[in-house]
């Protein structure tokens, strides 16, 4: 747009020089966890969210069926349900749920821990966010190691910048007019580097950074809703406690919650000889 000549943009020895060693320093500075977990969640990053609003309402409704059993039954008659979530009634009416197992790991561990009847709120709390604060930090790893690998890549653009300055100052049979394309070309590493860490690089450490605090936020919507129930509320206000904990793009409104779970309410529960029909076939 500018009348710029795009064909000195093209410098190998550059590109090398950036990108060689920025990769480089992201392996010398991770360990092989931190590569696998940066390997993995780069796929992802292309994608949307991890949860919609419909995950949350989905989420929300299996919250209230599991604590009104509980409610009504008792802890003790969630035992099957925990024990084996994939060929449970409750868990297997969300399938996009049950695929998850972060989320069903996190819901049957803690009523595990509910139904043993040992640990009070408190302590229960206490345990919650110790895992959701692990969990953050394990999942930050890859944020970590892209926002290091980016906060390097313009000092490598430098390096190679510095180091066409010194292949044309070293030309000095050339006249000014040969020495200014080579002045040109060591530019592009300065050029280069920093367009690959802010415009590239650094915005792939803030998008992982925000798929984990989606991730995290789903945590404490489950925490606060079990918490409490576990401090004597019943199911449709533990419920609301969940759902105020979600972010507000997430968060389904009262009405539409309500409505969602009053319907599920009003549908035939599955017969016990269906359900044993369905877990003989898995």
């Amino acid at each position: 747009m500018v009348g710029g000549h795009l064909g000195v943009l093209y410098q190998p020895s550059e590109f090398i020089i950036i990108f060689g060693a920025g990769i480089g320093a992201f392996l010398a500075s991770n360990n092989g966890n931190g590569i696998r977990a940066t390997l993995r969640v780069l796929p992802q990053l292309l994608r949307g969210g991890r949860y919609h609003k419909k995950t949350c309402v989905d989420l929300m409704t299996l919250l209230y069926l599991i604590l009104a059993k509980a409610r009504q039954s008792g802890m003790m008659a969630l035992e099957n349900d925990i024990e084996n979530p994939q060929e449970s009634a409750l868990f297997n009416a969300y399938p996009e749920l049950v695929r998850d197992p972060l989320i069903v790991d996190f819901v049957t561990d803690y009523l595990r821990l509910m139904i043993s009847g040992d640990m009070d709120a408190f302590e229960i709390e206490a345990l919650m966010d110790h895992e959701i604060e692990t969990f953050q930090q394990e999942a930050e790893i890859p944020a970590h190691g892209l926002a290091a690998m980016g906060d390097s890549l313009p000092a490598f653009g430098i390096v190679a910048a510095v180091m066409g300055v010194v292949h044309a100052l070293g030309a000095a049979s050339l006249d000014p007019a040969g020495i200014g394309p080579l002045i040109a070309e060591a530019m592009i590493g300065t050029f280069l580097g920093i367009l690959l860490a802010y415009g590239f690089v650094a915005p792939l450490a803030t998008r992982v950074r925000a798929q984990v605090e989606d991730v995290a936020k789903i945590l404490q919507s489950i925490k606060v809703t079990l918490i409490a129930h576990l401090n004597g509320y019943a199911p449709p206000l533990s419920i609301e406690f969940g759902r105020k904990a979600l972010f507000s793009a997430e968060r389904p409104s009262f009405n539409e919650l309500e409505t969602h779970v009053r319907e599920v309410k009003s549908r035939p529960a599955p017969s016990a000889a269906a359900a044993d029909t369905g877990a003989g076939k898995s």
